[in-house]
């Protein structure tokens, strides 16, 4: 059975009273529009500062049931075969104990399980469909829909729509309260959710990845989804003002900017995700840019990665979506068969993303960076 609120929290003490030494509990400031406060568990033998981290995020959306469990079963997983000394194997997708020992030793994983717990319980117990948090309804709206925001629209990037793109770039977005699944909320980080994710970020400047898990496509989305990605011409970007009236059009020879090197990680990290996820069951999730799905404004991802070109100071953040399974809330055993799938990807995430991103990094710096891969993989 799929864990409510309380089953979530019960399980990060859990976790914590069983692996005091490799784990640590994180509580954020900010707690819901209901009164609820969110826990973060650390995974790492290490201090929080001491080695680079990985945030992981699920939950976000309420009715997607599997992403919070699957947080939930890597954190058990990874800390008992730790402790035991053990590898891990999800069908073909196989860890051995060295590759354990190295993630829990050498890494450490900040898993927010449930970033939405309100509407988590809200869609649990009343309307199973329910996407958004649960913000009061602003004044004089009436109606189920006018309740709640879509935190995944919520974060402070291109967060105005209707002023930072063009008219028909089709934005999955709204700016409309009673919208029943993507409004954007009354301002940018206006939801305790969306803080609460940002001052997990502003907090642990170590965090150099983050993985926003969802349901249902299946997909492994990377950097951008505003625009189509183009690493020639830097000026065009999300902060140039000069582009508020055209951009999110297709094939208009605009785009978000990544510099090459950029986005040779953000791909060969997505595919090794992805080769991960293909041997516990043969399953295909494909691997593009987010913007291959549709356009969109105010994500966590977009956020997390623009959050270094915003301000310098801050540490560059790769931020990857994992679309997950087929279904937002399927029988629970194939839901756990996708819990086996994305705890595959993140940990092969875990065992990749220093050596990839340092590396290519360091060729870059000494001008031997290789040619961008493409931005999106045929799935």
């Amino acid at each position: 059975m799929y864990l409510n609120v309380a089953e979530i929290e019960s399980a990060i003490t859990s976790l914590h009273g069983m692996y005091p030494e490799a784990t640590e509990i994180i509580t954020p400031p900010h707690t819901t529009h209901e009164g609820r406060t969110t826990r973060l568990l650390r995974v790492g033998a290490r201090q929080a500062d001491e080695v680079p981290g990985i945030l992981l995020l699920g939950g976000m959306h309420a009715r997607e049931w599997v992403p919070p469990d699957a947080l939930i079963s890597l954190a058990a997983d990874l800390l008992e075969a730790h402790g035991s000394a053990t590898g891990l194997g999800y069908g073909s997708s196989s860890f051995t104990a060295a590759q354990v020992s190295h993630v829990v030793e050498n890494l450490n994983l900040f898993v927010l399980p449930c970033v939405n717990p309100d509407g988590r319980a809200w869609s649990q117990t009343t309307s199973a469909m329910w996407r958004k948090n649960r913000r009061p309804a602003p004044a004089g709206s009436t109606g189920p829909s006018c309740v709640g925001v879509d935190l995944n629209r919520n974060f402070d990037f291109l967060w105005d729509h209707t002023t930072k793109f063009a008219p028909d770039a089709d934005v999955h977005t709204s700016d409309h309260p009673c919208d029943p699944q993507v409004y954007r909320g009354p301002a940018a980080a206006s939801e305790p959710e969306t803080r609460n994710v940002v001052w997990t970020l502003d907090s642990h400047p170590r965090i150099r990845w983050m993985v926003d898990v969802h349901s249902a496509v299946p997909v492994i989305l990377h950097n951008w989804g505003s625009d189509q990605n183009q690493s020639t011409t830097p000026t065009d970007n999300f902060r140039n003002p000069d582009l508020d009236a055209v951009r999110g059009r297709p094939n208009d020879g605009i785009g978000e900017f990544m510099p090459e090197t950029d986005l040779k990680i953000a791909v060969e990290l997505a595919e090794r995700m992805n080769n991960a996820v293909r041997a516990v069951r043969q399953v295909d999730y494909g691997v593009e840019a987010a913007y291959g799905l549709y356009a969109t404004s105010g994500t966590s991802d977009d956020y997390a990665y623009s959050r270094h070109v915003t301000n310098p100071a801050t540490t560059k953040v790769f931020g990857y979506t994992i679309e997950c399974g087929e279904a937002f809330q399927p029988v629970f055993s194939e839901a756990e068969e996708v819990m086996r799938e994305v705890s595959a990807a993140l940990l092969a995430l875990a065992l990749s993303a220093p050596e990839v991103t340092d590396g290519l990094e360091e060729r870059a710096d000494a001008g031997g960076a290789r040619p961008a891969g493409p931005d999106r993989v045929a799935r």
